[in-house]
């Protein structure tokens, strides 16, 4: 039986594009057919290292080319919003990185061209759709009434170095929508909301660097019946595992952005292990459901949900409001 391929575009030529690229291929149905570059020189080169096909310097003539059928948006977050849009507007596929956009008005721009031009619009949150947090929705019923959910992701940042030399890149632009939060923050903020909803209240403080972006914050958040906190940074490192915290027991994730080892600790004695030791690169999960998605003919993934994507940038536009970080793109 031929196997239905799903022809892709990528944008962006970074490391995280190596890395879903290779993931990717695991999934028979992938198929890598354009890479667009601001430079030709640029474009070749990845094309070169990756077997792409075909190269574009032109947005517009990528969005409108019959080469493909779906797109990777892997560019700075300031331009996702736009690039989804108009790749939408021409009938393809959007699977977007993390953050989906600058703030929630964009997220519901994207979400109404999904939803006008009848295509697939998914953001790329990896950790959501492993089989390890499979395993902890279909176990957090064991550990009694939910208290308590806690996360943690910091990571000193090597381009911190450079932010203390007097040298602004990416990752600490304001113009680029950036900072912590965006960055990393975002792994704790997504699965809070995939698993409990819209919080009540928000209360958030952190430290800003001189460019005007968050470097790291600490967030709570009140729920009928229990609470939540966040913790991230891009200028110190963590080890703390994210706890979900019940009446009756615990469940433990090592690394909320990329889990390995899932635990259950029941209060009164016992535990089991639910991580999953069979178990491919994050990224293919991720790739793989947005192929079943366009196949099925969905708009939308039911775990990486509009609805969700929405909540998290109106919760990330409410801290950053408290932080007092503004990017550009704020200004609609």
């Amino acid at each position: 039986m031929a196997i239905n391929k799903v022809r892709f575009g990528v944008i962006g030529t970074n490391i995280i594009v190596d890395t879903v690229l290779e993931a990717a291929r695991l999934d028979n149905r992938f198929e890598c057919c354009a890479i667009y570059s601001r430079t030709a020189e640029r474009a070749a080169e990845f094309a070169l290292k990756h077997n792409i096909g075909n190269t574009f310097t032109s947005l517009e003539d990528m969005a409108s080319s019959d080469l493909i059928d779906a797109v990777y948006i892997a560019s700075p977050n300031s331009c996702h919003a736009s690039q989804s849009i108009m790749f939408m507007e021409n009938g393809k596929h959007v699977l977007c990185e993390k953050p989906l956009a600058s703030n929630a008005h964009e997220a519901q721009l994207m979400i109404a061209a999904s939803k006008r031009y009848g295509v697939t619009l998914m953001e790329a949150m990896k950790p959501t759709l492993t089989p390890d947090f499979a395993t902890v929705i279909n176990n957090i019923g064991k550990i009694g009434k939910i208290r308590r959910y806690f996360s943690c992701y910091c990571q000193y940042s090597s381009r911190y170095d450079k932010l203390k030399e007097g040298i602004v890149l990416n990752a600490f632009n304001p113009d680029l929508s950036n900072g912590a939060m965006m960055d990393i923050g975002i792994y704790t903020l997504y699965p809070m909301v995939v698993l409990f909803g819209k919080p009540k209240r928000i209360l958030a403080s952190g430290l800003l660097l001189p460019t005007g972006v968050d470097g790291q914050g600490a967030v709570n958040f009140e729920y009928e019946g229990m609470n939540a906190t966040i913790l991230y940074s891009k200028i110190a490192d963590s080890m703390l595992p994210t706890e979900i915290q019940g009446e009756d027991g615990m469940i433990s994730l090592d690394r909320i952005n990329g889990i390995r080892h899932v635990m259950l600790n029941y209060r009164k004695g016992g535990s089991l292990d639910l991580s999953c030791h069979d178990r491919m690169n994050d990224y293919t999960y991720e790739v793989s459901e947005f192929i079943n998605l366009i196949q099925a003919g969905k708009t939308e993934s039911a775990i990486n949900s509009h609805r969700n994507s929405v909540l998290v940038m109106e919760i990330i536009d409410e801290i950053r409001r408290q932080l007092g970080v503004v990017y550009p793109a704020d200004k609609y």
